[in-house]
């Protein structure tokens, strides 16, 4: 599979950056890292660990060091940070670099790029959307709703009533995102983002009734670009046969893109309120991040009774 990038237009219109270097072709220019690197100990002269892939970004440091050292010198430690070839460099707050650096920019054909940003708002921009743009990617059958500021993915066989229950909670208050299908990025190590395909965006399927618009119907509020994905709620058909957890102590996982997302199952059966159930489960998981357990909390409860009774038993016996 072809590694991903970003060119490097994309990223100049993204950000309102202006090329300084307007004889080289933005389009050709293809972006494979997601990370940024200021040259300050390159300047001096310290290569070791080096990463040429980056993006190159300038600031007011590296400016003044420069123009404190004699041109000639100057211009020769810009020669050998130009001759490592990375792939753009940005200034920012607006400074105009000296001419010997356009130059060396252009006989390398590396672009520079200009904005009024500071130093520290190009690098968190930056590395924040090149993050998004270059993640692992999966696509899920199911509907992601955000409820109380929790994620939670809805999955289950088709007709089971996914879109019917995310409807209910948009009636609700809550916020959609996705129908049908999710798309879904890792965005760090530990975290998944779900949005919907632009194709089917605001739109749920409702069977027998057709499609509807959300946003049209419940307003610009009831709806979310993207969400933080916390927890799976799988729905399935309700089996008098199958034991189903009651208590809640040990937590089921589901791995999507290599990290582990909590996952209940809920059985389906007449008279229950799935809309409600999902509002709690969103609470109890925000309770549990907080380091409260309810059913811990009981566990506990029932072991410190027993402790008593026994300690009671032991007492009235001598």
């Amino acid at each position: 599979m072809e590694q991903k990038y970003v060119r490097l237009d994309e990223i100049a219109a993204k950000f309102k950056y202006k090329n300084l270097t307007p004889n080289i072709d933005l389009h050709e220019v293809k972006i494979y890292h997601r990370n940024i690197n200021r040259p300050a100990f390159q300047l001096t002269g310290f290569y070791d660990y080096f990463d040429n892939l980056r993006v190159q970004v300038v600031g007011r440091a590296e400016h003044e060091y420069l123009v404190r050292l004699e041109q000639k010198v100057a211009q020769e430690r810009i020669e050998r940070l130009f001759s490592y070839a990375f792939p753009a460099a940005i200034i920012a707050r607006g400074i105009q670099p000296p001419q010997y650096v356009l130059d060396s920019a252009i006989k390398k054909g590396i672009p520079i790029l200009s904005t009024e940003k500071t130093t520290a708002l190009v690098i968190v921009e930056f590395v924040k959307w090149m993050n998004e743009q270059l993640a692992e990617t999966a696509s899920v059958n199911g509907v992601l709703a955000n409820v109380y500021g929790e994620g939670i993915l809805i999955t289950g066989p088709s007709g089971i009533g996914k879109s019917e229950t995310a409807l209910e909670l948009i009636k609700r208050g809550h916020r959609f995102v996705a129908d049908d299908l999710v798309e879904i990025s890792k965005v760090s190590e530990d975290m998944l983002v779900g949005r919907s395909p632009a194709l089917t965006k605001n739109f749920i399927e409702l069977r027998g009734l057709g499609v509807v618009d959300v946003m049209s119907l419940y307003g610009v509020e009831s709806v979310m670009e993207y969400s933080a994905i916390d927890m799976i709620i799988h729905l399935v058909e309700w089996d008098g046969k199958s034991n189903y957890d009651r208590l809640g102590l040990k937590e089921e996982y589901e791995k999507i893109l290599d990290i582990d997302i909590v996952k209940h199952t809920i059985p389906i059966r007449p008279g229950r309120n799935l809309a409600i159930i999902i509002e709690t489960a969103a609470v109890n998981n925000r309770q549990k991040k907080m380091g409260y357990n309810a059913a811990q909390e009981l566990c506990d409860r029932v072991t410190l009774e027993i402790h008593k009774h026994k300690q009671h038993s032991e007492e009235h016996e001598s």
